[in-house]
C-alpha cells in the first residue's frame, strides 16, 4: 500500500496543543493515587518549609524535585506561596527595616525539573542559573555537604504500618536477645523511634534506633546510634560486628555494599509501592558477596589499564576538587595517564565516545559513585576501588570493606600507594640505572592480567615514556628532579613501537591513540570537486522554532 506525500510531515507539536499535558509524561497520572490537599500539605511539609524560608530571609529559592515528584511541583509552588503570604501578614506592622519587608513580599520560587546529576544530590549548578539564595531539596537525599548554597532537605512524610513492620521483624529475629539496629530510608525516618519502642515492649531489649546526621563517611552513612555514641566522640565510629541491621524501605545498593563488612547481617523490610519512589527492584542482602566479587574483578581490570578517565559526576559535593587532585596523584604515581571528563547523567553512549580510555573512576557522592555496568564497554569504579587497583599485586589485599563516595576519610590516599615525591625519587634512581646500561624495560616488574594470564606491555605508559626521553638517555636529567619532558621542548620521544605524540612538549597516550587507531579524518578530506563545475545557488532554508517553521519567501512576506 503506497501513500502519496505532497508535503513533508509535521514533526513539531501544533501550537494549539502547546499547553496541554503530554501523554508521555514521566509518571502516568492514572498510576498515582489521589491525595487530598491536606495529605499533600503534610507530605511536603509546607508549613515548615515556609517558616524556614521566612526565618532565613531567602528572597529567591529553588525547589528541586526528583522525577517521581514532578507532577506535584506546581501544586507545591502554589500552596507554598500562599503559606508565605499568610506568614507575612502575621508580622507586626511596625517593622523598622522596610527593605527586608519588601524583599519578603517578593519571594520568587523556581522549579528545578531536570537535574544535571543524580537526583539524590543538590544541583547547585542549575540553582545558580536562577541566582537563588538557597535550595529546597525534596525526596530522598545522599546528604553530601554542599559547596556553595545552603540547603533545606524535605524528605517528605510517608505513611507506614507499624504493626506490619513489627510482625516482619519478629519473623526475621526469633531470638529476642539479638542485637539489632533499626534503620530506615530518610523518607521513613520518623517511624524508626516509635517502632523501636514497640519492639522493646515486645521483649526485644537490645534493639537500638538510629538518627539522621549529615556525615556520609560515618560507619553507617548519615546515621548515628545515640545509645552507642560516647559523649566525647564526634566521629560516630563504632564496632558493629555484633549487630544485625533491619532496614525499613529498599536501600541503595551502595549502602548494602558499604555495610556488608561492618554488620553481622542485613535485613530489608520493603515498603508498599509509593508514587514517590521509582525503583521497584528489591536487592537481596545475601547477594552482596557476589556483587563484591564482581567489583573486585573490575579492580583487576583497572590495575592493568594504561589510560584512566576521571569521571566527574558531581559539581556540588564539597570536596570534589581535592578528590580530583588526589586521584591524579595516585594515577601518576602508578605511571599511568589520566584524563578528566565532566559529564552529567551517565550513560553508555557518552562513555563510548572516549575509546582511548581503558577504565573510569567516578567522582560523585556515596550513592552515585556505584555505577551499574550494564551496557558499558569499559569498567567504572569508585575512588576507594582505584586505590586498590593502583597497588602492586603483592600489596593488594581486600578485606571485603567497600566504599562508594568521596566524602570524609574514606577517600584518603591509601598508605600503601607511593607519594608523588617518593615516586619521583624512585624514577630518579631508575634513571641512574638506565644510564649505567640497564634496559628500562627490564627495570620494571612485568604486569600480567590476572584474568587472562597475559603479559600487559603498556600498563605504565608515562613511566616508560619518561625513561625513554632523550634527556634521560643522555644523562642530562638532574638527580631528584621530575624526569619529564618540559613544555615547549621539541624533542620527539622514542619507544620500541615508534614515535609518541606530544602535546605542549609532553607525551600524550591519548593523542597517540587518536593518531594510530582512529582512521577517520573528518568530512571533506576525500572530496575534490572539478574546477569547471558550477557551484549550487544558495537558497534560504527553514527558520523559526520547532512549533512553527517558516520556509524561504514566506518569511519575507510575513
Amino acid at each position: 500500500m503506497s501513500t502519496d506525500l505532497r508535503a513533508p510531515p509535521v514533526l513539531s507539536t501544533p501550537a494549539e496543543y502547546i499547553f496541554e499535558d503530554a501523554s508521555t509524561s514521566t509518571l502516568s497520572q492514572e498510576s498515582r493515587p489521589h491525595r487530598s490537599d491536606d495529605e499533600l500539605f503534610a507530605v511536603y511539609e509546607i508549613a515548615r518549609t515556609a517558616a524556614e524560608i521566612q526565618a532565613h530571609n531567602w528572597g529567591r529559592v529553588a525547589l528541586q524535585f526528583p522525577d517521581a515528584m514532578l507532577a506535584d511541583a506546581p501544586w507545591v509552588v502554589r500552596v507554598l506561596n500562599r503559606e508565605l503570604e499568610k506568614l507575612q501578614d502575621l508580622e507586626p506592622e511596625h517593622i523598622e527595616q522596610d527593605a527586608q519587608r519588601i524583599q519578603k513580599h517578593n519571594i520568587r520560587l523556581y522549579i528545578l525539573a531536570d537535574t544535571s546529576y543524580s537526583a539524590c544530590c543538590v544541583d547547585e549548578i542549575a540553582a545558580e542559573h536562577a541566582d537563588v539564595d538557597a535550595v529546597v531539596h525534596y525526596g530522598r537525599a545522599c546528604l553530601s555537604p554542599t559547596a556553595r548554597l545552603p540547603v533545606l532537605h524535605i524528605f517528605t512524610r510517608q505513611a507506614l504500618d507499624h504493626d506490619a513492620v513489627a510482625k516482619s521483624f519478629a519473623q526475621e529475629f526469633t531470638d529476642k536477645e539479638a542485637k539489632v539496629i533499626i534503620m530506615a530510608d530518610v523518607m521513613f525516618q520518623e517511624h524508626v523511634a516509635p517502632i523501636c519502642e514497640r519492639l522493646k515492649a515486645q521483649g526485644y531489649n537490645h534493639t537500638v534506633a538510629t538518627e539522621i546526621i549529615r556525615d556520609p563517611s560515618s560507619t553507617i552513612p548519615n546515621r548515628s546510634v545515640p545509645s552507642l555514641d560516647p559523649v566525647s566522640s564526634e566521629k560516630h565510629d563504632y564496632d558493629l560486628h555484633e549487630y544485625h541491621l533491619f532496614h525499613i524501605s529498599t536501600p541503595p545498593t551502595s549502602l548494602l555494599l558499604s555495610l556488608s563488612s561492618r554488620l553481622t547481617s542485613l535485613h530489608i523490610y520493603p515498603t508498599p509501592s509509593s508514587p514517590y519512589t521509582t525503583s521497584t527492584h528489591i536487592p537481596d542482602p545475601s547477594a552482596t558477596a557476589s556483587i563484591l566479587r564482581r567489583r573486585y574483578a573490575l579492580v583487576l581490570r583497572l590495575a592493568t589499564a594504561s589510560i584512566i578517565g576521571i569521571l566527574v559526576n558531581t559539581l556540588s559535593v564539597k570536596n570534589y576538587m581535592s578528590t580530583i587532585s588526589t586521584l591524579r596523584e595516585q594515577i601518576a604515581a602508578a605511571g599511568k595517564k589520566s584524563y578528566t571528563i565532566v559529564v552529567g547523567k551517565l550513560n553508555a553512549a557518552k562513555l563510548a565516545n572516549f575509546a582511548e580510555i581503558d577504565g573510569w573512576v567516578v567522582v560523585g557522592c556515596w550513592e552515585s559513585g556505584l555505577v551499574d555496568q550494564d551496557g558499558l564497554f569499559k569498567p567504572v569504579i569508585t575512588p576507594f576501588e582505584l586505590a586498590l587497583a593502583m597497588q602492586s599485586d603483592d600489596d593488594r589485599i581486600w578485606t571485603g570493606e567497600w566504599w562508594g563516595g568521596i566524602e570524609g576519610a574514606k577517600n584518603e590516599v591509601n598508605p600503601n600507594i607511593e607519594s608523588t615525591e617518593c615516586q619521583e625519587t624512585a624514577q630518579g634512581e631508575a634513571t641512574e640505572d638506565i644510564d649505567e646500561g640497564v634496559d628500562e624495560e627490564e627495570s620494571e616488574p612485568p604486569v600480567f592480567d590476572l584474568r587472562t594470564g597475559k603479559l600487559v606491555s603498556n600498563s605504565r605508559p608515562m613511566r616508560v615514556t619518561i625513561r625513554s626521553s632523550p634527556s634521560t638517555q643522555n644523562g642530562t636529567q638532574p638527580k631528584g628532579a621530575t624526569p619529564r619532558t618540559q613544555p615547549g621542548q621539541s624533542a620527539i620521544v622514542k619507544r620500541g613501537t615508534g614515535e609518541v605524540a606530544l602535546v605542549n612538549g609532553i607525551a600524550s597516550p591519548g593523542a597517540e591513540f587518536l593518531r594510530s587507531k582512529r582512521t577517520w579524518q573528518g568530512l571533506g578530506s576525500d572530496f575534490n570537486p572539478r574546477e569547471d563545475e558550477e557551484s549550487t545557488v544558495i537558497e534560504e532554508g527553514r527558520s523559526g522554532v520547532a512549533r512553527g517553521y517558516v520556509v524561504g519567501e514566506e518569511q519575507t512576506r510575513a
